[in-house]
């Protein structure tokens, strides 16, 4: 995945610089029956609050799987990754929940909305999750969902809506708690 590897120092973490990501030494590798398959190799990657990096190139180069990883969805199979200088990987299950809802966005391939729950209601989610009360998660739902152009599709469940809409609903339900990172796959 030579692509996506970024220049970066050795040093240790370093949040003062406004590092948010920093990934050191990230292996990933999978197996398939008897067959070894190396996604990952050596990475290294820095990410600043408030920079935007895209990681491109051709399907099955490990693109998802480094998203997974750093979002902590994944574990390597090698190498750290920090999260404000937090070992994520250190991390108890309860704390990288927290980290999962609280801190950071995900939008992925597909928009695993919920299918019973109206566009608001699926915005409002990590809201709730997050023990904000519901008038304050309608808000700030209603507010995405209105910034993303869906403010008149606000009662319309999934089902409704078009795979570019669900998307945007996806995309809404992804930064409504204004994360600190946003990774979309």
């Amino acid at each position: 995945m030579s692509e996506a590897r970024a220049a970066a120092s050795k040093a240790k973490p370093k949040t003062a610089t406004g590092r948010l990501i920093e990934v050191r030494g990230l292996d990933k590798t999978f197996y398939d029956a008897d067959r070894e398959i190396r996604v990952l190799r050596n990475l290294d990657l820095n990410v600043e609050a408030g920079e935007e990096i895209a990681v491109v190139g051709q399907s099955g180069t490990g693109k998802s799987t480094l998203l997974h990883i750093i979002g902590s969805l994944e574990e390597p199979t090698a190498g750290k990754v920090y999260f404000e200088g937090e070992d994520l990987f250190a991390l108890d299950q309860k704390a990288l929940a927290e980290f999962r809802n609280m801190k950071l966005g995900f939008v992925f391939q597909f928009h695993y909305l919920l299918a019973d729950f109206t566009a608001l209601e699926n915005v409002m989610m990590p809201a709730l999750i997050g023990r904000i009360d519901d008038a304050e998660a309608a808000s700030r739902a209603t507010e995405m969902l209105e910034i993303v152009g869906l403010g008149d599709k606000l009662k319309r469940r999934p089902a409704e809506l078009s795979g570019g809409e669900q998307q945007r609903v996806a995309v809404a339900r992804a930064v409504v708690l204004r994360t600190k990172l946003l990774l979309a796959d």
